[in-house]
């Protein structure tokens, strides 16, 4: 593992893993901030994620059921334009 270190951004201390020249920021600790419900719904609700989610499930999911899949993809991207904190 890399090195860490933490900062504090608006009262919630966020992890930074640093690999050779790259930097990963905790999603975790991120989340843990008082719009933690709010970060995570939004996050879920984002085509790139639920693209992403999608494309895991069809590469380790020998039973993933592509048009459930693609019903729910379509039904994100519509969302995408209604989110608003």
């Amino acid at each position: 593992m890399g090195k860490t270190k933490k900062i504090n951004i608006a009262g919630t201390e966020i992890t930074i893993v640093s690999q050779e020249k790259d930097d990963y920021i905790s999603l975790t600790d991120m989340a843990k901030s008082q719009l933690q419900e709010v970060v995570i719904i939004i996050w879920l609700s984002l085509k790139s994620t639920i693209e992403y989610l999608g494309e895991w499930e069809a590469l380790y999911n020998l039973d993933f059921n592509y048009t459930e899949f693609g019903t729910i993809r379509n039904e994100a991207s519509l969302n995408n334009c209604e989110i608003r904190l």
